[in-house]
Formats: C-alpha cells, structure tokens, sequence
C-alpha cells in the first residue's frame, strides 16, 4: 500500500452482464488532499465510488485499503463506519425533516429527543462552514443548492476521514461555489480527503491536487494537477481532440412555429411575449430564479398561467396538463432529472419509451420486441453506455441519465423542445454529443428552446438569446449582435 494513504484501491475491476465497466484500477487518496476524479459519462468514475462505498462489490481479485488495513467485504454500514461520506450528485437527505435533524440524524441516541442539542450543534456545524440557514426550516423548503450544502455539513458533523463530492456545484449559485471552496480549504486543513469528481475544469484546476483520469473503464494517468492544462485533460479523458465551435443556423429560418404573447403567472414570470422559427434554437438565460423554469412548466402545461396566450404552428395552443403537450408536440426536458424526469426503478427501455408506449402497442398490449428496438436505435445513435437497454436507469452515470431522457423526447417526435440545463453535469464529450442532437433537431424542423446558466453553452449553440431577470424578458439580441459581457449585465441589473 502506498505510503499514509487513507484510502486505496488495488486491481478493482466490476462486470455488469459480461460489460466490464471497470479494470484493474488503482487509486490512492492522501490525508488532506483533494484528488479529482474525472473522465467522460460511462467513464466509470460512479462505478469506482460505489465500490468504495460498500454499495457494489468489486469482482474477485480486487482490494481495498482503509488506514492500511484491508476491508475484505466493504458494506455501506462499515463504510460510514470508518468515516467515508460520498456526497451524490442526487442528494440523499430526508426531506419532511428539519435542516438540523438531516445534520445531526443517527449522532445522538439518547432515551429523548434533545432539540436543543441537535439544533445547537447544526447550528455550530454550519456556522464553522460560514452557512446561515435557518436549522428548524424543513429541508424540503430551501434549494437543491442549499441541500448540497446541508449535505456536506452532515458529512463534517460525523468527523468524516473521507468525503467524496460527485458533481458538488451542478444546483450552486456562484457564492454558494466560492462557499463551497472556502469549505473544501478548511477540510484540507483539518486533514479530511476528499475525492472530487466535476465535469467542469475549472473547479478542478482550482481546487485539486492531484487528478486521475479514467477513459472507458481504465485509468489512463494520475498526476499532480500542475502536470496538466485544459486540453491536455480533455484529451486525456475523451482519447481525441474535441473542439468546440459555434452551431448556428446560417440558413435562412422558417415560418415563426411557436410563439408567446403576454404569458403572465405572478409571481414568477409576467407579460412575457416571444417568437420562436422553424430551424431556430432561442437561447434562454438568466439568473437562477429569474423565472426561466418556471415559464418553461408552463408551456408544458404543469402549472396554469393566469394570462397571455400561446400558439403552435399559427393556431392557439391550450395545454391541459403534460399529456396533452406531448400529444400536440410540445416536449420538456426539466433541470432535476431525478425528482421530474426519470421513472425510478425502470429499466433504460422503459425510460425511453414512457411518453410513447402507444407506439409499441400490438392488439391492445405492449410488444416488448418492439419497444426493445426503438430503445436499441437511441442508445446507439446517441451512444448511451453501457450499451443494456434492461439495465436499471439508476445504475447509469448522470450524463448518461441525461441522454436517456433526449432519448425519450427525440422519439416523441416534437415539434417544440424545451431543454432545461440539458448539459448539466454532463462531460466534455457528451456535451458535444448533445449540442449536436439539438442542432440537427432544429434543422429537421424543430423549435428548441435552450434554457441555459452556461453562457458559452448559449452563445454556442443559440442563433437568438433571451435574457430574464426577476421574471420579466430584459433583453432580447441574435447571437452575433450579443456579448457576454453585455448578457450578463442585462441579467443582473436589467
């Protein structure tokens, strides 16, 4: 075992179905180090953290090291045990209970429930992180963002020798990102290792020491971070030269599809009017909180506007609920896949083919042969992995959650698509692979709608962009005529 490590792994290899998603991987983590872990979706960087989590076992032949000792058979209870906490993408918190039980639930056993204790030491917990939050408040009640930072807190409160942050900043606000470094130094401090996985390079030139990189279930190199540039690293991680280059539509665009006029749902968004044409994505941005997603549930009939009006192809479009705007056309993909897009405990067919079944219909019952193709034909044209239309939607990486998801709306042929941060949490590679999808839907006829907080993602792929603040349109410019500088400004101060 390498010398004061805390944590390593020796020859892990995993099978799923004959796959194999990881080989012989070796990993080592030292105390007080932030060790990024990256590589593409399907990588296997999720695969490697569950095994170290007790949550899967690794294939015969493979070891795990704790402190230096071997674990034989780790378990998710032995795993807390010894103090390793894994802070997922999706976090696992308990929502009906207050911020303070969700930090402190399992630390006291007391005969009697010690509020005073238990908010007490949330509190303290909390405000050692510079977190104010409000520890009575049900968790349910504050952002996702907030939620990650619940999570964490929970992590410290049990004296953790190991926190695992997958995707740590996907729901953050930008304070809350430089929070969230300010948090990650004094763990580094104190000794804690933390394994950092994030899709976006930056934060790991920013908070890493080391990085491993992994590419199709192997570990390609592992390296002091100064060792590597951006490029370097994407090459690395995709095993070919990526570049990103502006999609737009130099065509001339259609006849306007969709359009909105005056659309008001206090107080989220009020009097919004826009257009959007045949072979056109409209880029849609803002701060969070500005009212985009909210305005998108709304064309998608999941909540009710109390004004305005909407119209398709040039006749008014009255949506009643969800089902109705698939039925003439108008699909979503939300911001939280897990909670509003993914059916849990379904296999990825299943997923593919929820908003369509009656495609695969024969006699009144679903032909399962032919649900199998059509989930087939997606996995392949998107290249979704691991390549098992049976396999559990839950046991893919997030990316590739994502791409099942584009998956189900490509095949219920849309006429408009609204895409609520479609790359979020996504790899470099993947996010091309996206990018791409959307551009070719929008040249078969589609109108995307791109609600997006990554400005380069707008400016790459929009050919028009729509700026909201505090649930109003400020701006509205085609992407040539556009800068950053000068979208971000509108956003933040109209």
């Amino acid at each position: 075992m390498q010398s004061n490590a805390v944590l390593e792994t020796k020859k892990i290899s995993k099978t799923y179905s004959g796959i194999r998603v990881l080989h012989d991987i070796d990993f080592s983590l030292m105390p007080g180090e932030v060790h990024a872990l990256v590589g593409e979706n399907g990588a296997g960087k999720s695969t490697l953290i569950k095994i170290i989590a007790g949550v899967e076992a690794p294939d015969d032949g493979g070891e795990l090291y704790f402190q230096g000792k071997r674990i034989p058979h780790m378990t998710a209870a032995k795993s807390i045990h010894l103090g390793i906490s894994v802070i997922y993408q999706d976090v696992s918190l308990f929502p009906n209970l207050s911020i303070a039980e969700n930090i402190c639930k399992g630390l006291y056993h007391d005969a009697f429930v010690n509020w005073k204790k238990i908010n007490g030491k949330a509190k303290e917990i909390l405000d050692e992180m510079g977190v104010q939050m409000d520890v009575q408040q049900k968790l349910r009640e504050i952002s996702i963002g907030k939620r990650q930072l619940v999570a964490i807190a929970r992590a410290i409160t049990f004296e953790s020798k190991v926190i695992v942050m997958d995707e740590p900043t996907a729901a953050l606000s930008s304070s809350e990102v430089e929070m969230l470094y300010n948090i990650i130094r004094t763990l580094r401090g104190k000794g804690v290792a933390i394994v950092y996985i994030s899709h976006k390079l930056d934060e790991i030139f920013t908070v890493a020491d080391r990085i491993t990189v992994l590419r199709d279930g192997e570990r390609i190199e592992t390296a002091p971070v100064s060792e590597f540039d951006q490029t370097k690293l994407i090459n690395m991680m995709v095993g070919r030269e990526l570049r990103f280059v502006p999609m737009h539509n130099h065509g001339d665009t259609g006849e306007v599809l969709f359009e909105v006029r005056g659309l008001t749902q206090e107080p989220a968004f009020r009097d919004i009017s826009f257009a959007c044409r045949r072979g056109e994505i409209v880029g849609l941005t803002g701060l969070v909180g500005a009212g985009r997603s909210e305005l998108a549930q709304a064309i998608f009939g999941l909540t009710h506007p109390q004004s305005g009006e909407m119209l398709l192809q040039g006749a008014p479009l009255k949506v009643k609920d969800a089902n109705d705007a698939i039925r003439k056309g108008v699909c979503y993909l939300p911001e939280d896949r897990r909670s509003q897009g993914l059916f849990q405990g379904h296999s990825m067919t299943r997923n593919i083919t929820a908003v369509t079944l009656g495609k695969q219909l024969k006699r009144g019952l679903i032909n399962a042969g032919l649900e199998l193709k059509t989930a087939e034909k997606y996995i392949r044209e998107i290249s979704i992995r691991p390549n098992l239309p049976h396999i559990n939607v839950e046991s893919l990486s997030g990316g590739n959650q994502q791409k099942a998801l584009i998956a189900r709306w490509l095949n219920a042929d849309p006429k408009l698509l609204i895409v609520d941060e479609p790359t979020s949490g996504v790899d470099v590679g993947a996010k091309l692979e996206i990018h791409k999808l959307l551009r070719s839907l929008a040249e078969q006829g589609v109108c995307v709608i791109l609600i997006s907080s990554d400005l380069s993602e707008v400016f790459a792929l929009s050919d028009r962009i729509l700026v909201m603040r505090q649930g109003r349109i400020v701006n509205e410019v085609a992407v040539g005529e556009a800068t950053q500088e000068g979208i971000l400004q509108k956003g933040l101060l109209g």
